[in-house]
């Protein structure tokens, strides 16, 4: 059985080269700087799912530490969903009060946010539409030009994204570009019971992302969540522009326990798919319909991984909240069960896919940590790290351009 890659990564991409990658963008203050300015603040970002929002009034307040604001996502009455930076436009306050963390929901059947200040009432258009003691104010005020600072919004595949630029340089479809059509007719919509973890990292975003990126890591780290899936490869390597994309592959599906064999008979109880769910992707993931695909590992620029396999899927992201600090923020998703031994099944999964997420979250302090001493001065990734070295390439272009 094959298990290494047909050809090398690196052989396909010779132009990311094989040079060790510097230290210095994951501890300096003024690249981190420039990233948020170059990045975070001029590209496309993922800050939900329309599930989170179903019906007319619903709303969701997304925390954005790194630009010092918050998003007031919100569906209007004619269904469609528009985003606002989360600010009266009076004396400043934040419009809606954040109860839930980094993410507040809520509704209102009259589809209005209203300040809690002074109570000015605004609607699901950002439009001002009611000032207490109106009549007070002077000549010149008129409610009718006045509205909440919009962001820009569009959705794709049920995920919802905004750009906190006056002026998109391009289009949500546009961004995305090949992954558009390569994740065409995956059944997101399908599988819409979530469970959400987070924490604050005191590491670097990146950091934070680049462990979520291989798997060389899988037979040290994940030894004893994962046992067997310890002879793992990757495969399918795809660049869309910015993004990239890249498949696992696995010649065990489960567990080695007794526990876990009976959660999987029910439900695919890892990260793997089961085989009878692989060849219900879309043609462009496992394009060969291998036995032993596990699942897609997807990295949408700058801040969003994509896990999808059949029967699940899961992401990850990592906002920036300081140079050397982050919140990580994942996501599994998985179908509603349809009885009580599916259910046990189900929990059995996550509580397995959680211990692995931990395992994975406890390595990024020691790592900023270390790299932070400033003795280190590069790394060397090899060839299964390929998505590390694509990344450092196109944050570093950015980064460096006009």
């Amino acid at each position: 059985m094959n298990t290494v890659p047909r050809m090398p990564h690196h052989d396909r991409l010779p132009e990311l080269g094989t040079a060790p990658i510097p230290v210095e963008p994951y501890i300096s203050q003024a690249y981190y700087e420039k990233e948020i300015e170059k990045i975070y603040k001029r590209d496309w970002l993922c800050v939900g799912r329309v599930e989170e929002i179903a019906k007319v009034g619903d709303y969701k307040v997304k925390r954005l530490d790194f630009a010092n604001t918050s998003a007031i996502i919100i569906r209007g009455k004619d269904g469609k969903i528009r985003s606002f930076h989360n600010v009266c436009r009076h004396r400043g306050n934040k419009v809606v009060t954040e109860t839930g963390g980094e993410e507040t929901f809520g509704n209102s059947r009259a589809a209005v946010v209203t300040c809690r200040f002074h109570g000015w009432v605004y609607d699901a258009n950002g439009q001002l539409i009611n000032v207490p003691q109106e009549d007070r104010f002077a000549s010149c005020f008129d409610k009718t030009n006045i509205s909440l600072v919009p962001i820009h919004t569009d959705v794709w595949e049920g995920f919802i994204w905004i750009n906190l630029a006056e002026t998109p340089r391009q289009s949500l479809h546009e961004f995305l570009g090949g992954l558009v059509e390569h994740y065409a007719g995956y059944p997101f919509h399908t599988m819409t019971d979530v469970h959400t973890y987070y924490a604050h990292i005191n590491c670097n975003w990146k950091t934070g992302m680049d462990a979520f990126c291989e798997g060389y890591h899988v037979p040290t780290i994940h030894a004893g969540s994962l046992p067997g899936l310890t002879n793992m490869w990757s495969d399918d390597l795809m660049i869309f522009g910015d993004h990239r994309s890249l498949s696992a592959f696995s010649s065990e599906a489960n567990p080695p326990t007794p526990v876990g064999n009976a959660a999987n008979d029910i439900f695919s109880a890892s990260i793997v798919a089961k085989a009878q769910d692989r060849f219900m992707l879309p043609p462009g993931i496992n394009p060969t319909r291998s036995n032993h695909f596990g699942f897609e590992e997807t990295i949408v620029f700058p801040n969003l991984l994509i896990q999808c396999g059949g029967g699940l899927w899961f992401t990850h992201q990592f906002w920036p909240t300081s140079q050397n600090s982050c919140m990580w923020e994942g996501k599994y998703y998985l179908q509603a069960p349809g009885s009580n031994s599916e259910l046990w099944a189900q929990r059995y999964a996550v509580t397995l896919q959680r211990n692995a997420w931990y395992e994975d979250t406890a390595t990024m302090e020691d790592t900023q940590r270390a790299l932070s001493s400033g003795f280190l001065k590069e790394m060397h990734f090899m060839d299964e790290e390929i998505l590390l070295r694509h990344a450092f390439r196109v944050i570093d272009d950015r980064v460096n351009s006009n």
